[in-house]
């Protein structure tokens, strides 16, 4: 499956606060994921294997390392949990880095908000306005990001340009 979607991503000291203005707008809560993405050595863009309790997917995605509402091509596949794809994978292309994390999923509409506390970096909020069908248009997409940014009163300086997978390498390397 390939959709388009604007995202932004920031650090978040305020989840709980979060979470409540989630509840009084009856988002719908899919669940906490505690999920392993495993990215490997890819030469465009970004390839990462996702094992979770909710959700498995093999995802190859681009997109810019900018701190604001980001678009993002994504092309999802669906896995079973421990199956060897990983190891072909690991094999083929080696491993970059692999990120740990605890992820509350909620979905509001067709925005996709996760509340992620990640081993070694912290807490941190991901918007996601997705396109499933390619219908509903880059603007609008941004506009639906920017009214969550805003209701979220999330601050510019706490945006995040990068992916987890380049924080993480970043301080494994240094």
């Amino acid at each position: 499956m390939s959709h388009t979607n604007v995202e932004i991503k920031a650090k978040c000291n305020n989840q709980d606060r979060i979470r409540d203005l989630l509840r009084s707008l009856n988002a719908d809560f899919r669940g906490t994921d505690y999920q392993t993405d495993t990215y490997f050595k890819v030469n465009h863009g970004r390839l990462k294997l996702r094992e979770g309790t909710i959700e498995n997917h093999l995802i190859y995605y681009n997109r810019e390392n900018t701190p604001n509402p980001k678009i993002s091509e994504v092309i999802l596949f669906k896995t079973e949990p421990k199956s060897f794809i990983k190891e072909i994978l690991k094999q083929s292309l080696g491993i970059l880095v692999e990120v740990k994390k605890q992820r509350e999923i909620y979905f509001k509409d067709n925005v996709k908000i996760h509340l992620d506390k990640v081993d070694l970096l912290g807490t941190f909020i991901e918007i996601e306005a997705i396109d499933f069908e390619n219908k509903i248009g880059i603007e609008k997409l941004s506009q639906q990001c920017n009214y969550y940014i805003k209701l979220f009163e999330l601050s510019e300086k706490d945006f995040i340009s990068f992916s987890y997978s380049d924080m993480l390498f970043e301080k494994q390397n240094h």
